[in-house]
Order: C-alpha cells, then sequence, then structure tokens
C-alpha cells in the first residue's frame, strides 16, 4: 500500500477541513398555519403537505 512521501502540515490539513461544517436546516413558514416547518416535509402542527392533509391532528379526532 502507498505511503505519503511528507507530512501534511497543519495548514493543509486546515485549509481542507475548512468546509466541513454542520448547516442548519432550511426553514419556510407553512401556507395554512403560518408556523415554521422543513421545506418539504409535512408540517407538524397542521398535518398539511402541498394542500393535502396528510396527518390527522389529535384536535379535529377529539371533536
Amino acid at each position: 500500500m502507498a505511503n505519503p512521501k511528507y507530512k501534511t502540515s497543519h495548514s493543509k490539513t486546515r485549509r481542507r477541513r475548512a468546509n466541513i461544517n454542520l448547516e442548519l436546516p432550511s426553514l419556510t413558514t407553512c401556507p395554512s398555519c403560518k408556523q415554521p416547518k422543513r421545506t418539504h416535509h409535512v408540517c407538524m402542527e397542521c398535518g398539511k403537505y402541498k394542500g393535502k392533509t396528510i396527518l390527522k391532528s389529535e384536535e379535529s379526532s377529539e371533536n
């Protein structure tokens, strides 16, 4: 197996790792209930996705 000929310097290593970071998920507002939700996900407040009810809310099932 091949081995590196020279030691990788700290600056070279840190420059390479400079773009490895955590990103916050992008959020949008739900068009029906105006609560923040992740893009391309079902709204956890009202249970809708693209105008259709996917998850039934607990409030509507109790009444």
